[in-house]
């Protein structure tokens, strides 16, 4: 069963095969519109076939077998620059990507109970911290994210790691059906900077759990007292689309006007060098060039340089 196949499997025993059949409809054509999405499916057809399995060892997603011929691989592998989520071994290839992700893992998994539960990961990337949930216990992980570069990694990732409920489908959290919801857990992390409604964001966010389902969101916030936001003019450190950046007075503000309850920071973390570089692997503009080489707290912008917040929140019963 290919990876689009399980994933309307999955969805058809969750939803029903209408509403599978819907989403699956959406996720193919989506990614057929990407002009390079043909190119990505001939190097993934070149894999090379190996035992399939899959942990997390030391914050590592490690998957797949060795293989006997690394660099080969490795080229086959380039393909899909840039990698961004991980760190990640497939095969017998460490590929060093562009976010340490499992730095921010670490700072947010002993406060969330993840044991049985159905999960929606949006802006899942490549939906290397769907592997960090099933570790931790999740039942399902379904993902979604409309960046087709992302979902051919994450096929190419399945390729190594075998059959697992972690999916992903190529869309935005607003082009998915309404119907799809009922989850236990909704992980939104990197995302809300981007949308222009936060409310909007936040509420749909709300609508997909179930009653006493939790969130997890993490996003870009500026430091200081009061209830202020930041509305850059142009870019915000290199990101031409960041819409709003809030203290966490106003950000906890945004969540109790979308109706969450039990609002709690369990992080506030600033953005470095160790989590957030340019690799082999992402050789493109990343934090170093985002920042102000005279003022390392700004970005180029002049702006206050990343600090991020991770929140929980509950649903109301």
């Amino acid at each position: 069963m290919n990876v689009s196949d399980h994933l309307r499997a999955t969805l058809a025993d969750e939803y029903g095969q209408s509403l599978a059949d819907a989403v699956t409809e959406h996720h193919r054509a989506w990614l057929a519109r990407h002009g390079d999405w043909s190119t990505w499916q001939q190097a993934r057809a070149q894999l090379p076939r190996l035992d399939t399995a899959w942990r997390l060892q030391d914050g590592r997603l490690v998957a797949g077998a060795e293989s006997a011929s690394p660099g080969d691989l490795a080229e086959l592998l380039r393909a899909f620059i840039p990698w961004r989520k991980g760190p990640l071994r497939l095969g017998s290839v460490d590929i060093d990507t562009e976010w340490r992700s499992d730095l921010k893992w670490q700072r947010l998994v002993s406060q969330v109970d993840l044991a049985g539960e159905r999960v929606l990961d949006v802006g899942a990337g490549n939906a290397y911290f769907g592997w960090c949930m099933l570790a931790a216990g999740a039942r399902c992980v379904i993902g979604c994210d409309p960046t087709q570069l992302f979902v051919a990694q994450h096929e190419v990732i399945r390729h190594f790691t075998g059959p697992a409920p972690n999916h992903l489908i190529a869309a935005r959290l607003e082009d998915l059906p309404p119907a799809l919801d009922g989850f236990d857990r909704v992980f939104s992390m990197g995302v809300l900077y981007h949308r222009r409604d936060h409310l909007d964001h936040l509420v749909d966010l709300k609508n997909r759990l179930r009653p006493g389902g939790g969130l997890v969101l993490e996003t870009l916030i500026i430091d200081g007292p009061g209830d202020r936001v930041l509305v850059p003019d142009d870019r915000y450190a290199n990101m031409r689309n960041v819409h709003a950046l809030p203290t966490l007075t106003c950000l906890e503000r945004w969540l109790a006007q979308a109706g969450w309850t039990s609002i709690q920071c369990i992080d506030c973390t600033p953005t470095t060098e160790v989590e957030q570089r340019r690799t082999e692997w992402m050789p493109f503009h990343s934090l170093a060039e985002a920042l102000d080489p005279d003022q390392p707290g700004r970005t180029r912008e002049g702006h206050p340089a990343p600090l991020r917040a991770i929140m929980l929140a509950q649903k109301p019963v």
